[in-house]
């Protein structure tokens, strides 16, 4: 009886150490192999940045330079993008390699405050206690003179080829880069672009741009979900309450369209059963074959 209650007694002890066992062992945080992630200390906004970069399975072993594709609002895009495009090319469907460079937020920065900053074209807040928006024009400026020089130095870079994609004010910073900077990239993957922000306001910014620019050199692809519209009729609770998304980019599009720019190739998609916020997989896989699908 005795040595039958010790052994009771030792298994329980055992059975107790166990989860304190288990809690003990060193925890491997997830990483994503082939990635890095580099500190952009900026000096035109006084603020330092982080950018990740993936490099296509091919690098290591090779010595050509790749196209590079920016994404903004990194921190959700940047593994999104990264799975999808490995997932495509794994199963057949052949895009050419490049090089992916997601542009995250500020260090130190709410990610919602950074982005509201930096990705807007105009400051909305007027004299409000609200942090400032409406720096993208010097957010635009970092990445073209301090950005794309980093990448350049430090990576294989074909900067002669380089892609934007951006979604909601990801796009709304693409579209103030349209029409600043056409040629600061060769395309432009646009989904969802807030077209309503202030008024409209980049519907007279084209007005402007139009007035005193005859070409407007860029290939442009903006995306957006079929439920990004006003239908007050319905009680699906996906349609836009406010906003018709989708009215405002064929709108911007018909605009584009109507200035005939010898350089210019607009195409716009809207994808069903797709809203706000569940659009980006859909349009940026459609948008990874516009810009790399093999020759």
């Amino acid at each position: 009886m005795q040595l039958g209650k010790l052994l009771g007694i030792s298994w329980i002890a055992l059975a107790l150490a166990c989860p304190l066992a288990q809690a003990a062992a060193p925890v491997r945080p997830y990483q994503l192999e082939g990635t890095e992630v580099q500190t952009i200390p900026s000096k035109i906004l006084h603020r330092d940045y982080e950018i990740f970069v993936s490099l296509p399975p091919s690098y290591a072993t090779s010595t050509k330079r790749y196209p590079v594709l920016f994404i903004t609002d990194a921190d959700y895009a940047f593994p999104l993008i990264r799975s999808v495009n490995r997932r495509v090319s794994d199963h057949g469907k052949k895009l050419e390699e490049f090089i992916l460079v997601g542009l995250s937020y500020a260090k130190g920065d709410d990610p919602v405050h950074s982005r509201n900053r930096d990705y807007t074209p105009t400051d909305t807040t007027g004299n409000s206690s609200e942090r400032p928006t409406g720096q993208a024009e010097p957010y635009r400026q970092f990445i073209e003179k301090e950005v794309f020089p980093f990448v350049a130095a430090n990576y294989r870079a074909d900067m002669s080829r380089k892609v934007f994609s951006g979604h909601s004010y990801g796009s709304l910073l693409g579209l103030h880069m349209l029409l600043t900077e056409p040629q600061m990239f060769n395309q432009y993957i646009l989904g969802s672009p807030s077209l309503w922000y202030d008024k409209r306001v980049m519907f007279d910014m084209e007005r402007s741009y139009a007035a005193s620019h005859k070409d407007m050199p860029a290939q442009l692809f903006m995306l957006i979900g079929s439920f990004e519209t006003v239908k007050p009729q319905s009680r699906n609770p996906r349609y836009n309450k406010e906003s018709d998304m989708v009215k405002e980019m064929k709108d911007f599009e018909a605009k584009l369209k109507s200035r005939h720019y010898p350089n210019l190739s607009v195409h716009s998609e809207v994808i069903q059963d797709e809203d706000h916020l569940t659009v980006f997989p859909a349009l940026i896989t459609r948008g990874l074959f516009w810009s790399f699908a093999s020759k």
